[in-house]
């Protein structure tokens, strides 16, 4: 089937890392007399805990940390359950463990989820508010599969207006090999991290006086946004889309209209206040918002004209910029930011033409991804959760229209052939999704892209459109952002390449090097030849050896070098030596314009002639 079921969670290592939190937590607290406890949960590599420290930690003490927490679990404490009424729950809390976060948060339990009693688990002197489950006992816990690694500033709860507390992360596994190799793999990651190559290959800066999370991109970066958003007009052209462009801001009202205001206002940037006649004190006044997403503008550019039923499926396409609040302990190089470009784009069908054009929208993700060599991601198709008691507050809630929808996204998936898993109760509120979940080098998982089926803004915003028998009907809509936003995108192809870009989308494409300043002139010809057919070509004039330059070469991963001396410009030919091949190769210079125009054109991979 094409359907892939969900594994059932690894029960037993989820035990292990979640215990082994409550393990750090009290092995810190003896180390560290007064330490105050936020959250500690398992993750996907192992667990991590938040701390409010007496003094400052450093990354020295985190093996004193492990020494500490291998005798507890080699004491073989057990791991005790209770539930204790709310009012008790909550003087335990405070009077007894002394615990101010934990407090605030069981109070939040009480009140907004009514709560009647909090669970507990205690082993040796420890206790911790947690609902569990851990091993029976800390002789269950490997010694040798865990490891402490990193800290990290985390304000409480992500909110950058709360304390800033310490975070200990710790990887953990079933085995010590599990551990090793995870370890290895990390440290291979971290070769690729973008935000170590974006720094190194110049292609991105974040500067404090723009400020937080809104990239700068350089002149490397902004030729890859370039070339991506080239591809994508290229092929969506094709594909029959229509390019527009809207503005960055808008009156209040719009995002009223979708929903988004008061459900998404947390995330969107102040509004602004503008007298909108010019008439000063005691004039009508607007408020202004920086977009977040630009689904509002699509509607009202499909709104803007009249429509039939002929002119459907109507695709509308947009490299469009938007801007959310994220809070700033949230934010990380280019994958979470403030500021963003996104390949959006909306497309206004009949119920008749849903399916099929649902299947071209998947069709163009894959060609997309088979294009950049991408192989290690699979579908999620996220549908509503009907039994979700808040579903009236999280989702549209229209049953029929949700029942066809889906039926439909399932269909389409089913007669693609298409490999998927089920999320149920992660669907966006107005349908159902199918998010691309691709799988870093690490084994991370995250969403580089997504499609959404759209039953219900249209009739929000009455768009509408003539049907053939002359009557007005509202179409659906599918959202689709196949390449995502460029900042995670090109953050994506950074460590999908390690910095080594094939040539049709490398910053710089060639870099000429004369042997001598004999043959600048030549090097000059070939680089306004090479200009002239639109590649980014640099002309090497330093006055280093040649070996040096060879080597600078490979460090900003260039994937061709050129060098030019008294027998190619006699013979008017080209030595050329790509990136990360030994072998150089000697060709006519015409032959090898030729060849890499096709390359490029082609946007292939080439690694040699």
């Amino acid at each position: 089937m094409p359907l892939i079921e969900e594994k059932a969670q690894d029960e037993k290592l989820f035990r292990i890392r979640h215990s082994l939190a409550h393990v750090m937590a009290q092995a810190v607290q003896e180390l560290y007399p007064g330490t105050k406890l936020g959250f500690g949960p398992a993750i996907d590599d192992g667990f991590y805990y938040d701390f409010i420290l007496p003094k400052p930690l450093s990354d020295a003490e985190l093996s004193a940390i492990e020494t500490k927490m291998r005798e507890i679990i080699a004491a073989g404490q057990e791991f005790r359950h209770e539930d204790i009424p709310i009012d008790a729950a909550l003087e335990r809390i405070e009077k007894q463990m002394g615990e101010p976060f934990k407090a605030e948060y069981a109070r939040e339990l009480a009140g907004k989820q009514g709560l009647k009693e909090l669970s507990f688990y205690s082993n040796g002197g420890f206790a911790d508010m947690c609902e569990g489950p851990h091993v029976s006992n800390t002789k269950d816990i490997p010694l040798d599969a865990f490891k402490l690694h990193s800290l990290a500033g985390a304000y409480w709860r992500g909110d950058e207006r709360n304390a800033m507390m310490t975070r200990v992360y710790g990887y953990a596994f079933n085995t010590k090999e599990e551990l090793e190799q995870y370890v290895a793999a990390v440290e291979q990651a971290k070769q690729r991290d973008h935000r170590k190559l974006g720094q190194e290959l110049h292609i991105y800066a974040i500067r404090d006086e723009i400020g937080k999370g809104l990239p700068l991109w350089l002149p490397n970066g902004a030729a890859i946004r370039h070339e991506v958003e080239k591809l994508a007009y290229e092929m969506e052209f094709r594909a029959g889309y229509k390019k527009i462009a809207t503005p960055h801001i808008t009156k209040r009202g719009l995002f009223e209209t979708s929903g988004h205001i008061p459900l998404y206002e947390e995330g969107m940037y102040p509004p602004m206040v503008i007298d909108e006649e010019g008439k000063g004190a005691g004039g009508p006044q607007e408020s202004y918002y920086l977009k977040p997403m630009n689904c509002p503008h699509h509607h009202m550019v499909f709104a803007s004209e009249k429509h039939s039923y002929r002119d459907l499926p109507l695709r509308y396409a947009e490299y469009g910029s938007v801007y959310r609040f994220e809070r700033a302990g949230q934010l990380q190089g280019l994958t979470r930011v403030r500021g963003m470009t996104m390949n959006d784009a909306h497309i206004y069908v009949t119920p008749e033409q849903l399916k099929e054009e649902f299947k071209a929208v998947m069709d163009l993700h894959k060609r997309y991804y088979s294009l950049f060599g991408f192989t290690n991601y699979f579908m999620r198709l996220s549908l509503w959760d009907p039994e979700d008691p808040k579903r009236g507050g999280k989702y549209v809630d229209d049953p029929e229209n949700w029942a066809l929808s889906e039926r439909l996204v399932r269909e389409a998936l089913e007669e693609m052939g298409a490999h998927y898993k089920l999320s149920p109760g992660e669907a966006a509120f107005y349908g159902p999704k199918v998010d691309f979940q691709f799988v870093t080098v690490t084994g991370r998982e995250f969403t580089l892209s997504t499609a959404q089926l759209d039953f219900a803004m249209p009739p929000r915003f009455k768009l509408v459109y003539t049907d053939r028998d002359g009557k007005e009907k509202t179409p659906y809509c599918i959202h689709r952002a196949p390449l995502g936003t460029h900042e995670r995108f090109v953050a994506f192809l950074i460590e999908h390449f390690g910095g080594a870009f094939p040539t049709w989308l490398a910053p710089v494409q060639v870099v000429v090097i004369p042997v001598s300043d004999k043959f600048l002139d030549y090097g000059k010809k070939i680089e306004a030849i090479l200009r002239d057919q639109l590649v980014r070509v640099e002309l090497d004039t330093n006055q280093a050896t040649m070996g040096k330059k060879i080597q600078e070469g490979a460090t900003r991963k260039i994937p061709i070098l050129l060098v030019v001396g008294g027998k190619e410009e006699a013979e008017q030919t080209v030595t050329v030596r790509r990136y990360g091949i030994k072998e150089q190769k000697a060709m006519p210079l015409q032959t090898f314009v030729e060849v890499l125009a096709q390359e490029i054109k082609d946007r292939t991979h080439v690694k040699a002639w």
